[in-house]
Order: structure tokens, then sequence, then C-alpha cells
């Protein structure tokens, strides 16, 4: 059994991912490559100048796998349940199960209908400030809890926030993931 479960390995699941992991809680994505981000160019992301969406995957990619994220590249999820110790993920592979699961597979909502969420009527994911749905411990982000915003900067801090409040729930108490420069030169060497 792992801490967390993200269905998705866009901006918004590695995003969770990312926070996620790096604050050690342990982590599985499943990605089936079909994000958006393979039609986008980043133009509008803060602190990226201009970069093909495809980059972008594989630099994210790489930095939550520095992390040790367990990438599940190429899976796809087919159901979601709620369990009595928390989730259960089933793939072609088997099962996985987890305390807690994002789901963060662009506009498709299914899995969280599955699961129980609740739908607004305008068809999104219902979920609170924090990205947690209807079913506790369960987190929808990006293009499932919005009509029609979809950036990948939107969707990673939908990510981002979820992750942290997964934390806060793990660490009782108001969690903040803030680094300083020598964290990331132990991490990733100075020049960085």
């Amino acid at each position: 059994m792992t801490d967390v479960l993200v269905v998705g390995g866009g901006p918004a699941g590695l995003s969770a991912a990312l926070f996620t992991q790096k604050n050690g809680l342990e982590t599985t994505v499943f990605d089936t490559d079909g994000t958006w981000m393979h039609k986008a160019h980043l133009f509008n992301y803060l602190g990226v100048g201009s970069q093909d969406g495809t980059a972008f995957l594989e630099t994210a990619r790489e930095q939550v796998d520095s992390f040790g994220v367990d990438r599940q590249q190429g899976t796809e999820v087919t159901d979601v349940q709620e369990t009595d110790a928390g989730f259960e993920v089933s793939t072609d592979g088997g099962t996985h199960e987890a305390d807690y699961v994002v789901l963060a597979t662009g506009a498709n909502r299914d899995l969280a209908e599955s699961l129980g969420c609740e739908i607004a009527d305008d068809g999104t994911v219902d979920v609170d400030v924090t990205m947690e749905t209807s079913v506790d411990n369960a987190y929808a982000t990006g293009a499932m809890v919005r009509a029609e915003e979809w950036q990948a900067v939107i969707s990673a801090g939908d990510g981002a926030a979820a992750a942290l409040n997964i934390l806060t729930k793990e660490k009782g108490e108001h969690f903040h993931d803030f680094d300083t420069p020598d964290d990331a030169a132990a991490l990733f060497g100075p020049d960085q």
C-alpha cells in the first residue's frame, strides 16, 4: 500500500506527485500520456519563457522521478473504488491501494463519477478550495473541475493545492512547502 495514488500525468497530476513525494508520502502516478500538453506551447506559464508542451512534460517527469515518484508510464486506470482502508485503483496489471487518490484525468470525469463524487450542474466535479471532492480523501483537479479554464498553470496549482491539503491532514497542522536555496543545492547541486 502506498500513501497517494495519482491518476493522470499532466501538470496537475505531476504537481501533486511532486509535492507529496518530496514531503515524505510514497506516491504513484498512473500516466497514459494522453494529456493535451502535447498540443500546447507554453508562452503564458510563469517562469517559462517559451516551451513546447512535450518538452515541458519531459522536464516535469524528470523532476518527479528525481524525488522517487513511482511513475507507471503507459498504465491506464480502469476503476477507482473507496475501501475501508482508503482507495483501490484497478489497472490491467492489477490493483493498487492508497490512503489518498488524486484524479487528474483532464476533462474525463468518468472515474470521479464511478467513485461517487458529486457532479455540479455544469458537469464538472464538485470540489472545495483544496480540490477535495465530496468523497473524503479523494481529490479532483484541472479540467475535471473547470468548465473552461484549461490552462497548464491552473492545473498545476490545483495539483499543488490537493497535495498541500493531503500533507496538512498527514502532518496534523497546516503545511507549507517552502524551499530555500540550500535545499535546492543539496538535491540538485549548486548550479541549479
